[in-house]
Formats: C-alpha cells, sequence, structure tokens
C-alpha cells in the first residue's frame, strides 16, 4: 500500500524540521515546496513568478501550509509589513490556483495562523475560538491570512486552521532571544512584565498537526497553545530556573522598548490569555503544558 504523501510549505523553519520527522514516523512521505530544490524531497515554487512545480500538487494528499514571512524578523516599515501579509496571503491563493488547475481534491488542510488574531491586549479575558478578531497589525494581518486559507476548503475535505502561540524550542525562534540575556546574567522582564506570553513547545505543535491530519473529525479553527497563563516576569525567571541564573535585574522600561522597536514592540509589551480547551475537548494531550516541564525538556534533554 502506497504511503499517503503530505507537502509542507514553509518546512525548512522551525517547525518544520521537528515536523518532517515526525510525520515520516507515523507513516507519511513527506515532500517540501522551496525556493530551491536541493533533494528529491523538495520541488520549486516561487510566489513572486506565481509557479509550482505541479508534480508535488499531483503527488499531495495532505497539504500543510506554514509559510510566511517572519513577523519579528525586521522592523515594521510600511513595505515590511506588505511584504508580512502579502507572504501569507500570496501564497495561500497560489496553492489555491494550482490544485485548482490539476482538479486535484486533497484529504486535509492545516494552515498556521497566530494567536495575534485576537490583538495585543493585556488583561484577565480568556480568549477563545468563538471571540472576533482585535486591532492592530498584528491582527490585522491574521485576519487576511486566515481569509486566504480558508479558500483551500474548496480544495480539501477539511480545513483545519491552527492559530499559534510562541513556539518554543532551543534551537531558534523567540525562545533563544529571551534566554540568552538570561544565560549572561542579564534577564530582566519586559516593560510591565504582566503581558501574558500564550506558548506551546514545538513537538506538543508537531503533534498536534498530526492529529490533525489524523483525525478525520476535526476541522474549523484551534487555538495552538498550553494550558498555562504566563506572564513575561514568571516566564523570565522560570528560564533563570532552568539555566540556574539569577533575573535580579529591574524590568526594562517600555519606552526603551518603544523607542528601539516602534510599533512592533507591541509584541512583547502587550498580551492576552488564550484558552485551548476546545483543541483538548477534541481529544488532544499535551506533553507539556507547564512552562518549567517545557523549558526543562528543551534545555536539559538536550
Amino acid at each position: 500500500m502506497d504511503k499517503e504523501v503530505v507537502l509542507i510549505t514553509g518546512g525548512t523553519g522551525l517547525v518544520g524540521k521537528v515536523l518532517k520527522p515526525m510525520l515520516e514516523t507515523a507513516g507519511y512521505q513527506v515532500i517540501m515546496l522551496s525556493r530551491s530544490v536541493k533533494n528529491n524531497q523538495s520541488y520549486l515554487w516561487d510566489i513572486e513568478k506565481k509557479f509550482i512545480d505541479k508534480e508535488a500538487i499531483v503527488k499531495c494528499d495532505h497539504l500543510i501550509h506554514l509559510a510566511g514571512s517572519g513577523i519579528a524578523d525586521k522592523s515594521w516599515t510600511d513595505k515590511r509589513k506588505k511584504e508580512i501579509i502579502n507572504s501569507r496571503t500570496d501564497s495561500s491563493e497560489l496553492l489555491l490556483q494550482y490544485f485548482q488547475q490539476q482538479g486535484r481534491a486533497i484529504k486535509t488542510v492545516v494552515a498556521a495562523s497566530a494567536v495575534g488574531f485576537y490583538g495585543s491586549v493585556t488583561g484577565e479575558k480568556i480568549y477563545t475560538e468563538a471571540d472576533e478578531n482585535g486591532k492592530g497589525f498584528l491582527a490585522e494581518t491574521c485576519v487576511l491570512w486566515e481569509k486566504a486559507t480558508q479558500k483551500l476548503a474548496n480544495i480539501s475535505e477539511r480545513l483545519v486552521q491552527l492559530r499559534i502561540g510562541i513556539v518554543l524550542d532551543k534551537n531558534g525562534g523567540a525562545l533563544k532571544k529571551l534566554a540568552q540575556p538570561v544565560y549572561f546574567y542579564a534577564g530582566a522582564a519586559l516593560g510591565s512584565g504582566k503581558q501574558y506570553m500564550p506558548w506551546i513547545h514545538v513537538y506538543d505543535l508537531c503533534n498536534m498537526i498530526l492529529f490533525a491530519i489524523q483525525n478525520k473529525q476535526l476541522s474549523g479553527v484551534f487555538n495552538a497553545v498550553s494550558s498555562s497563563h504566563t506572564n513575561n516576569e514568571e516566564f523570565t525567571k522560570a528560564i533563570g530556573s532552568v539555566l540556574h541564573r539569577p533575573v535580579f535585574l529591574p524590568a526594562v522600561p517600555a519606552f526603551v522598548l518603544k523607542m528601539f522597536l516602534g510599533e512592533m514592540s507591541q509584541m512583547v509589551l502587550e498580551g492576552s490569555k488564550i484558552s485551548n480547551e476546545k483543541i483538548k475537548k477534541a481529544g488532544f494531550k499535551f506533553r507539556y503544558d507547564k512552562v518549567d516541564d517545557a523549558l526543562k525538556a528543551i534545555y536539559q534533554n538536550n
């Protein structure tokens, strides 16, 4: 019996590197769309030139759509904001076009979004998938992102949209940046330190994507975050504890972060509580649901 084929976009990033071997262990054949072809598992695509190697489309049984320019990679100039949005919407529209041209209907689409959908608001409200979108650039981006990816429901039996929190992994992403000053005895909370940081261990996120493919009853929007409502001060101290470093410096003032980061400072100065009850009720079980356990697994098992 032939293996089902999973096609990943954005597969060379933080999540894809963990996800690919997990899918292969589960019995799937994994192929990727890439801007450069390095082996027989990767196929060329060029969003600007509106090109995808048709062979990847023809082979695909399940699509995992993770592609998108990094939100925090560069300053939010008007040009960069447009790039961030277009990298998400244009890639989805191109995929839809190619699947429709090939008359290809697939079993599952798992598409990334982000908890930024709810806006950047610090408070005690716990946001669920039933809540409307918030305000600001992050929310605007996620709304346009989801509108584009939801069109992929036209070429699939099911579409699962994951609103992802901060992905914790030792080898990159936000954790590496947050842990570096702590490691060098310069760890400090940011701003008030009371802003929440919805997070998920990279293993749990990848396992959730696998769960979405294998659970044929699953469809719709789900928050991909742990149950732990951890604020920035607590998170910083948890990093210090696992790295055996004291966190004693005063918090970095909000005005300093705004001066250096501009509008992008909202990413670190504000944050909401996000519920994961919907995915748990669907049967998903987290391995790392407490921040201390997640950080210990990351730093002590690597």
